[in-house]
């Protein structure tokens, strides 16, 4: 088998285990990395050579500047002083998805949508909607927000560095802003007008005014109860029993209950109602601690919780807080609570004083849904955070520092003079997209050297000869949004920046063009719940199926894949 034909098999092989979700895509990227040193596309001296690529430690630094922004409670000050108040509810929309589009163009945009997600839940709650008209909405403004600047994205970064290894030069810090702020624009104007009210309103979930459903564990009192004097009593508290277990065992089809077996109930009531009509008994004091209030969490990507069990949210709080109910995975799975743990995308309920909540939403990174209470503002540590923020890209631009460097010191400096706590600093990095960033670029490379991009942008040259430019541009941007929707908007950069530039030397069209089509395209899956970690991180708060992405986001795909095909025919024709 010829080199390009042995990279282009790999490069199946690595969509396929990408789309099957079934493998993580940190470990498929090492796969692929792996197949390709075996049948010698990569040379064992250059397996590791992603790792020192300056594009990764641009995204790792980003990434903690980014965390201290969003810990300092500067980002949330600005997000709640610019959306009014007192306005109607289109205007409350349109100004929360612009903060939210705004907030992501500078900082990561997980982090801008888990400082704008409660006050898009309490801005649905006053106008008395459901919150399926905000969170999808700002999902996508926060992802349409990353496309403006070199840093909104790591796909940006990728970009930036496939444009330097082969123009000579990356992109500038504004490079993509006028194509970026243009399909930015026409994308929320489309979400505020015409976007929100494609959105069903269902009944039987949270979105319908009623609690949203709550599961949790009760303990059985009697020492012989009848099992199905039992399932009587939960459904009159309005409770049913999802599992039962006896010690560490799952018991089903018995006639009686015991003392001390538990039982799994989903109900939309609190435990501690259901256990006072039903005789059960609750594990979880509803009056641990004084003042406390219940307030249902989403954790986010990149949450330190991630992987540990439902006690660590005690254990983290000083004993002030604790989960006292979790959400509709735990329903699926039917086992018990101490056997689960925590992932992201996960809804858990946790209770406790009020002072608490806001400052450990923040350090946890999980989203607050039903209650917001804003992290405070420490002035002068944000004063200084935003003033290294800001000679970061004063560097970049007026001086022609690297990103890499440029945010390396400013992440060094933040460090040093301890404006994000220490241990802070290594969370704040998503490690599964550095070491993704860092397998695929050896990938990437091989599947350019071995021929596969040549014959691939060829057969696209050909394929798009004679065609006028805003078609030849709509056209990569929209193949690479078709593959963005498989894989990870990071390994479409990679693969597709240096196809582009291929097929933009085939066809005599500008370079950048291709490349910033390629950009938009990376950033545009708002059509499965799956493309991109926001979209996926409301699905469940928003009561979503996966439809209803394609429902609200193709009118939006076509909006945006015209829109950049207009623009960069005006720029580059």
């Amino acid at each position: 088998m010829s080199p390009a034909l042995v990279s282009a098999v790999i490069l199946l092989g690595t969509l396929v285990l990408f789309v099957s979700e079934r493998v993580r895509h940190d470990l498929v990227a090492f796969l692929a990395l792996i197949a390709c040193l075996m049948t010698g596309l990569v040379a064992p001296a250059d397996a590791f050579a992603g790792f020192a690529d300056p594009a990764v430690m641009a995204v790792a630094a980003v990434l903690v500047v980014g965390r201290a922004i969003e810990l300092s409670g500067a980002a949330g000050l600005v997000a709640n002083r610019v959306i009014p108040v007192d306005a109607p509810f289109a205007m409350r929309l349109a100004g929360l998805l612009v903060v939210g589009a705004m907030l992501s163009a500078f900082m990561n945009n997980i982090a801008a949508l888990v400082i704008t997600m409660p006050i898009a839940a309490e801005i649905a709650r006053t106008a008395r909607r459901s919150p399926a008209a905000t969170l999808m909405p700002l999902a996508f403004a926060t992802i349409l927000g990353g496309m403006t600047t070199l840093i909104g994205t790591p796909a940006n970064l990728i970009l930036s560095s496939v444009r330097e290894a082969r123009l000579g030069t990356p992109f500038g810090f504004f490079t993509m802003t006028p194509v970026g702020v243009a399909v930015t624009v026409v994308g929320l104007v489309y979400l505020c007008v015409v976007g929100w009210r494609l959105l069903p309103v269902r009944t039987g979930s949270s979105s319908d005014g009623k609690p949203p459903w709550r599961v949790y564990e009760l303990s059985v009192l009697d020492e012989r109860l009848d099992a199905g004097e039992l399932r009587s009593r939960l459904r009159a508290a309005g409770a049913r029993m999802l599992a039962s277990f006896r010690d560490i065992a799952p018991i089903a089809g018995i006639e009686y209950f015991q003392a001390r077996d538990r039982l799994l109930v989903v109900s939309r009531k609190n435990q501690w109602s259901v256990a006072a009509t039903t005789g059960l008994a609750s594990d979880v004091p509803a009056d641990h601690v004084r003042d406390a209030v219940t307030v249902r969490v989403a954790v986010a990507h990149g949450s330190p919780l991630i992987g540990l069990g439902y006690d660590e949210v005690r254990t983290r709080s000083r004993q002030q807080l604790q989960v006292v109910a979790v959400g509709p995975r735990v329903a699926r799975e039917r086992r018990q609570l101490v056997d689960m743990r925590i992932r992201a995308g996960d809804q858990l309920y946790i209770r406790g004083p009020q002072s608490e909540l806001g400052a450990f939403s923040a350090s946890a990174r999980v989203l607050e849904i039903d209650r917001h209470d804003p992290v405070p503002t420490a002035h002068g540590r944000a004063a200084g955070i935003l003033a290294i923020f800001a000679a970061a890209i004063a560097c970049i631009v007026g001086l022609g520092l690297s990103p890499a460097l440029a945010f390396t010191g400013a992440a060094v400096l933040i460090a040093a003079l301890r404006l994000l706590p220490p241990e802070e600093i290594y969370r704040s990095i998503d490690w599964s997209v550095i070491v993704l960033l860092a397998a695929m670029i050896p990938v990437g490379q091989s599947f350019e050297d071995s021929g596969a991009a040549a014959i691939a942008a060829q057969w696209l040259g050909e394929t798009l000869t004679g065609l006028p430019l805003a078609v030849v541009l709509a056209a990569l941007c929209s193949v690479t949004l078709v593959l963005s929707i498989f894989l990870n908007n990071v390994a479409t950069a990679i693969i597709m920046g240096p196809l582009a530039i291929d097929a933009a030397n085939f066809l005599h069209v500008s370079p950048d063009a291709a490349l910033l089509a390629v950009l938009i395209g990376a950033s545009s899956d708002f059509l499965t719940p799956i493309g991109h970690q926001n979209n996926l991180l409301v699905m469940g708060p928003g009561g979503y199926r996966f439809s209803d992405y394609a429902r609200m986001g193709a009118p939006l795909v076509v909006a945006v894949v015209a829109c950049t095909a207009i623009t960069l025919t005006l720029l580059y024709g």
